[in-house]
């Protein structure tokens, strides 16, 4: 049975991710903030663990409880908007917050669990189209987009550093997508972006490593 470490487990993408990989059979290790909110992924048939990835201490309990479980998929699913990012009133402590949980905890997770890496040995994290160069045409939205660009920097430097191990690191782009980040308005239903993900993850080879994919298997411009 091959296992998957799903972090921000209880909503959106994250849940839908627990629910289409525990259907195929996964074994499903889904990480939450809260108990409370931990229910929906158990229902799911996940493995729920109470886990705040910006908090060091929190992800060293977290190797603790998992110690010696061989995992195939590390997927860095938690993030988070954040508030006043528009120039003229950035609140810097926020952005920070917002690099902290977007960049830097994917990055420790991934220090964490490489090597309980087996199989397919994928290191994979949601970054955005909103973290491209290329792709920004309309500003704004400056914490976010500087943590998912950095968040794209940091799967590039994955790829190189654990390349002798065979992982493979990927930034996935999920599209605009109906969840609550998203919005009603999206036109991508959370099925959809996360079954495109699963297959872009499942077709991954060590080629594709330091890439920023789309749902649909195009890679985005940095």
């Amino acid at each position: 049975m091959p296992t998957i470490l799903i972090t921000g487990a209880n909503r959106g993408l994250g849940l839908e991710f627990v629910r289409q990989y525990a259907k195929d059979g996964w074994r499903v290790l889904a990480t939450v903030r809260d108990p409370l909110s931990g229910r929906a992924a158990s229902d799911c048939g996940a493995e729920v663990y109470v886990a705040d990835v910006t908090d060091e201490a929190s992800i060293r309990r977290l190797k603790g409880s998992l110690a010696g479980t061989a995992i195939d998929v590390l997927l860095n699913n938690a993030g988070i908007y954040g508030e006043n990012q528009e120039f003229g009133g950035i609140d810097v402590e926020g952005f920070l917050r917002v690099v902290r949980t977007n960049t830097v905890a994917p990055l420790k997770m991934a220090e964490a669990f490489a090597d309980q890496l087996c199989g397919p040995k994928i290191i994979a994290a949601l970054s955005s189209k909103m973290g491209s160069m290329a792709d920004n045409t309309s500003g704004g939205a400056y914490a976010y987009r500087a943590s998912k660009a950095a968040l794209n920097m940091v799967i590039k430097g994955l790829s190189v550093d654990l390349a002798a191990s065979g992982v493979i690191a990927l930034a996935l782009s999920p599209g605009w997508v109906r969840t609550d980040m998203g919005g009603p308005t999206a036109p991508l239903d959370a099925q959809t972006a996360v079954a495109g993900m699963r297959t872009v993850i499942g077709g991954a080879t060590l080629k594709d490593s330091g890439k920023f994919l789309h749902y649909d298997g195009t890679e985005v411009p940095w």
